[in-house]
């Protein structure tokens, strides 16, 4: 009844927010949350610094990613303190890879890829574990099982990434081919589910000109995909299906991303086959090898031991920590400038 009781309130959620999100935020005035005034003009005015939703909306997707990795991690009584050295380090590793791989592939400096951050990730993963079983694991005697670890860590990326689509909706990026574009079978398939950006900042407007076109809402589609594998996963895991809930998650992830590549119509590189998909399909294999290196335990899951974890002062200031830095990364627009005016009301004074 607990588990039940407890994928059932996060699907509610997830898919409220993402047919909010749906709804909403292609339009214009869902792209910039604020502007901060920061040097001021010859004439009087001064240039600003936009925050951006997209900002908003990843910080809360890879915190809600970050709660449900420790809600399955400490559920199997892994020790708080490894967690947070795994999971700091993981970010501190995968933040700045998402700038770096996206820089490499389509040669553009504002620009982030959670494709390959997602990559870079699932590299370094297993042996991040294994590093800190041998080190703080003899200091503190605790061992992490990494199979069961990456299958937590797979989890909490399919929420996090399908949450995080919604920034994408935002923002105007990683969006679909325009309808007319697509053949027959697709327009009709697509005649009433389709997503119109208004909005010359957006960057389907931008880079491409499709503002006010009917487009392929690629990232709804894969917000839903990616939650219902998150949720089907968590429930494998929860019952001890370590293994098939890693395998699940990362075979779904990467195989619809790869497929979706062709749906899309930003840029991704210069090839028939993009860098990002090559990617997804090695992490695949990667991930496979993985379960042969590192057999998984055989814990038995109790999700009140992992929800109560959360309520200790410290996680719950890591996470409010998690949350700020990821907005400080990626909320800052640097794609786009303001020019700010200020004035009395003297009608007020």
């Amino acid at each position: 009844m607990d588990q039940i009781l407890f994928i059932g309130t996060l699907a509610l959620i997830i898919f409220f927010a993402i047919w909010w999100g749906f709804r909403s935020l292609p339009k214009e005035h869902w792209q910039f949350m604020a502007v901060l005034p920061r040097q001021k003009t010859a004439h009087g005015k001064w240039k600003g610094l936009n925050l951006t939703y997209y900002g908003l909306l990843c910080a809360n997707a890879y915190t809600f990613a970050v709660i449900i990795f420790f809600i399955l991690a400490t559920s199997v009584y892994m020790p708080m303190k490894g967690l947070c050295v795994i999971i700091i380090t993981l970010l501190a590793v995968c933040l700045p890879a998402s700038k770096l791989v996206a820089r490499a592939v389509e040669k553009k400096q504002g620009t982030l890829t959670v494709g390959g951050a997602v990559f870079v990730g699932t590299l370094v993963a297993p042996w991040l574990v294994t590093l800190v079983n041998n080190t703080m694991g003899k200091t503190l005697s605790f061992h992490i099982n990494v199979t069961v670890l990456l299958s937590c860590i797979c989890i909490a990326y399919a929420f996090g990434e399908g949450l995080g689509r919604l920034a994408c909706v935002s923002f105007g990026c990683c969006y679909g081919k325009p309808l007319n574009q697509c053949s027959p079978f697709t327009q009709s398939l697509f005649s009433k589910f389709y997503m119109i950006f208004s909005g010359s900042t957006k960057k389907i407007s931008y880079a491409s000109g499709f503002q006010d076109q009917k487009v392929l809402p690629i990232q709804i589609i894969t917000a839903v995909v990616y939650s219902l594998c998150g949720l089907v996963c968590t429930a494998l895991f929860l019952n001890q299906f370590f293994i098939t809930a890693l395998l699940i998650s990362l075979f779904v992830t990467q195989a619809w991303r790869f497929f979706s590549e062709f749906l899309r119509a930003d840029f991704r590189g210069s090839f028939k086959i993009t860098p990002y998909q090559i990617m997804s399909a090695l992490t695949i294999f990667y991930a496979a090898g993985v379960v042969v290196l590192f057999p998984a335990g055989s814990e038995t899951p109790d999700l009140s031991t992992g929800l109560n974890a959360l309520w200790n002062p410290w996680i719950i200031l890591m996470i409010q920590s998690i949350w700020v830095a990821s907005f400080i990364h990626t909320g800052r627009s640097v794609v786009t400038d303001a020019e700010i005016s200020f004035g009395v009301v003297k009608h007020k004074i």
